[in-house]
């Protein structure tokens, strides 16, 4: 991407992205820089992923790798240890805490930013349900009516999860509030993090009936364990290889490390700084193939749960108050008490049945990038600015997080960050990726060129 001088970005999501970017653009761009950021909650620096305020729902990545700045990989643990009104929650950086205080870290980069440049940055609060592009603009509409132009717009709207469908209990509402039974049988579909939350949330709400979670392979998140991440050479990465060949290597890597007596996690982590790059140039045909038949074991992985979690839902399990089960639903019929589920267990033939008090989608991101609930993203795809990567998961955006629009040009006013863009980058849904993917926008961003200051209206936030 050239680089140019734009005085006015918007950032759609004022998540953990969106506040990413947010403090990057303003530490990085000059005085002239404004930024405009929207959220539809109440407070930013949350999103989905933070929001919530149950003590049990801690990161999935310890304090040690959990800092938003790239320069500065302890700052987070520091932020931490300075807090007046609380002691540390953990006694050293190789800890997990709970995803709310990971919030509140996020928002406090924010509001100290504002606190020294708060003519720069305005913070709005609505759902953004349509963005434009016009020759030297962008527009923004809110759902209010309110309308924002600015030179650039950057969706950082976080994970694209489904609507819930009729007659499913939604996974973030506690059985309790959602009217359910606390006798009857829970159906949780899906079997990875987001199902190992609602697990919790449901036995903290005293829920008494059983809880069976199923998903095709029946794969269970594996557990953190206290190894550092071993040394990789980037010279020794098969970059461009076929994913039969990548695998070889990578389970040849893990059997003579444990066979030194080392752990597993130990490779995974230390090939971490790799993962976009293996990604971007795996051939076509490999990532299909490892979308299909690797992708559920690579998750199970690779986003691991913290002991704590661990040990909660390993009492779960012997308790016979948690069932994991890999099955596929054939079939649901509604009735009076919920419904009736036939399912079929992997590798039979026969149709069984049980009867449900709810069904809960912990299944996650929506399989059809078409059939996202997000009107933003929605309203891209109608106007022709934006179309569905080759691999069907996701928008399709360059390897600098601009837009491709319907015709293949990418955009040089609409970017995308964080989740949206796992079909360039994969691996993109963690914090310390998305910290280094927002700090490099930035950078390109707030290159400010005076020639090319002419190419763009300096237009103040107001109205259309």
């Amino acid at each position: 991407m050239n680089a140019f001088a734009s005085r006015h970005a918007i950032i759609i999501g004022g998540g953990a992205s969106g506040v990413l970017l947010a403090y990057q653009l303003l530490q990085r761009s000059t005085p002239d820089f404004r930024i405009t950021l929207i959220e539809k909650r109440p407070e930013v620096g949350r999103g989905l992923a933070y929001h919530t305020g149950n003590p049990e729902h801690v990161l999935n990545v310890r304090v040690a790798n959990m800092s938003a700045l790239p320069d500065e990989p302890d700052h987070f643990w520091r932020w931490l240890a300075s807090r007046e009104d609380v002691p540390p929650p953990c006694p050293d950086p190789y800890c997990f805490v709970p995803r709310r205080i990971y919030g509140d870290y996020i928002a406090s980069l924010l509001m100290t930013s504002k606190g020294r440049s708060s003519h720069r940055l305005s913070i709005v609060q609505g759902t953004c349900v349509g963005v434009s592009e016009e020759p030297g603009e962008v527009s923004v509409r809110l759902d209010d009516g309110r309308c924002y132009i600015g030179d650039i717009a950057v969706l950082a709207t976080g994970h694209d999860v489904r609507s819930c469908s009729p007659g499913y209990a939604d996974p973030w509402v506690l059985p309790s509030s959602a009217g359910i039974d606390p006798d009857a049988t829970i159906l949780i579909l899906g079997t990875g993090l987001t199902m190992v939350d609602y697990v919790q949330s449901v036995i903290q709400d005293g829920h008494c009936g059983p809880i069976v979670a199923m998903s095709r392979r029946g794969l269970l998140t594996k557990p953190h364990r206290r190894v550092d991440p071993i040394r990789i050479e980037e010279t020794d990465v098969p970059f461009g290889a076929g994913i039969s060949h990548l695998l070889r290597w990578f389970r040849n890597r893990v059997d003579a490390h444990v066979a030194q007596g080392g752990d597993w996690r130990s490779v995974i982590d230390g090939l971490r700084p790799y993962t976009q790059r293996l990604w971007r140039e795996l051939p076509p045909a490999s990532k299909r193939r490892f979308l299909e038949h690797a992708r559920a074991w690579w998750d199970v992985h690779r986003h691991r749960m913290a002991p704590e979690v661990e040990a909660r839902i390993t009492d779960a399990l012997c308790a016979g108050r948690l069932t994991v089960m890999a099955a596929k639903v054939a079939g649901i019929e509604p009735n009076e008490a919920g419904a009736r589920i036939r399912y079929r267990r992997r590798g039979q033939s026969e149709i069984l049945s049980m009867q449900v008090g709810a069904i809960v989608d912990c299944t996650g991101i929506v399989k059809d990038p078409l059939a996202s609930a997000n009107p933003a993203v929605r309203s891209l795809f109608e106007r022709g600015l934006a179309r569905v990567d080759p691999l069907h998961i996701g928008i399709e955006t360059s390897a600098d997080c601009a837009i491709v629009n319907h015709g293949g040009v990418a955009s040089r006013r609409l970017f995308a960050v964080g989740p949206l863009t796992r079909a360039a980058f994969w691996e993109i849904i963690a914090i310390p990726d998305i910290r280094n993917q927002c700090a490099e926008l930035a950078a390109k961003l707030a290159d400010v060129n005076e020639a090319s200051l002419a190419e763009f209206i300096a237009a103040p936030p107001l109205s259309c």
